[in-house]
């Protein structure tokens, strides 16, 4: 722990030039080190670097890289977590999360695939090889037919099917206001009814004995 929180302190220096200015310690960070940070993708297509990728390829490039934990249609081995299928189980008690059920944007597989794919090995994959892999998995949850092929130029055109159950965050407008009222702290109710009892739980007792 000690030595994560160092290196996180350490970071910060390095990335803050007014805090190592204050301080006399660490440096700005140079353009190289903020361009490997800078990697995420948005909705909007907006961060995906020149590249394109198919199905067919995907599907050799997964058998070789993904296979193992995920699965060769992306069911999952073991516990890792699957990739495809899950329609229609969000409403069930224990639904089945898949990029194709639940997840709404696609930049999320590409840039979850891009900056820690494969487990073990994150990062050593190549733009072309990061489309591909997303068109297979788009393949493995018939969202896309096995002649499709994945580019910067038609990303940002595919809506996943989950798409329409996310919304913004309005938490600023529905929640926050509440926040600055002035809360009552006596006399708040005029009489006070006890309507149930506690019961005894035997599990709660033996636990504290």
């Amino acid at each position: 722990m000690l030595r994560f929180l160092r290196a996180f302190l350490i970071a910060g220096l390095i990335a803050s030039p007014s805090m190592a200015g204050k301080f006399n310690l660490g440096r700005a960070a140079l353009p190289t080190e903020v361009a490997a940070w800078n990697i995420d993708v948005r909705p909007d297509g907006q961060g995906l670097p020149a590249g394109s990728g198919s199905v067919i390829q995907g599907e050799a490039l997964f058998a070789e890289q993904c296979a193992d934990c995920h699965g060769d249609f992306g069911e999952a081995v073991g516990r890792w977590p699957a990739l495809a299928g899950g329609n229609d189980t969000l409403a069930d008690e224990r639904p089945v999360k898949t990029i194709g059920s639940y997840w709404p944007y696609l930049s999320t597989a590409w840039d979850y695939i891009n900056r820690a794919m494969p487990y073990g090995d994150a990062q050593s994959l190549s733009a072309d090889e990061v489309y591909q892999l997303v068109a297979y998995i788009l393949y493995l949850n018939d969202e896309v037919d096995e002649d499709f092929v994945l580019s910067q130029e038609n990303f940002a055109d595919f809506t996943m099917p989950n798409a329409g159950s996310f919304r913004l965050d309005d938490r600023d407008q529905a929640e926050y206001p509440a926040f600055g009222l002035v809360a009552c702290m006596t006399d708040c109710k005029a009489s006070v009814q006890v309507i149930k009892r506690a019961i005894k739980d035997s599990s709660t007792t033996a636990a504290s004995q």
